[in-house]
């Protein structure tokens, strides 16, 4: 049973993930757990061969995130790939003023 943990890489999806594992370790079954967005990087545990049967084991247990943001800009796509549209002073932003 083989359960490793990638990196993910900013750009790709975790089936990209999952589909470079399939092909680096020659395995058929490969899942993961949870789902990082193409933008987002961080672990994504990956589980091959016979330890994909332990994936739904993980569907009951808390996880946790930790992210990283900036404040006070606005961007036309709403996400961290857009252009610059507004720049606010977030110093003083009170937490009813976060969206």
């Amino acid at each position: 049973m083989r359960i490793i943990s990638i990196d993910k890489p900013k750009g790709w999806t975790s089936f990209d993930v999952v589909r470079f594992i399939k092909r680096q370790f020659q395995e058929k079954k490969v899942g993961h757990l949870g789902t990082l967005d193409p933008m987002a990087t961080g672990i994504l545990p990956v589980f091959l061969g016979q330890a994909t049967r332990l994936i739904p084991l993980f569907n009951y247990v808390d996880k946790t995130y930790r992210a990283v943001c900036k404040l006070g800009e606005s961007t036309d796509t709403f996400d961290a790939e857009g252009t610059v549209t507004e720049t606010h002073d977030a110093m003083y932003l009170n937490p009813e003023e976060v969206t």
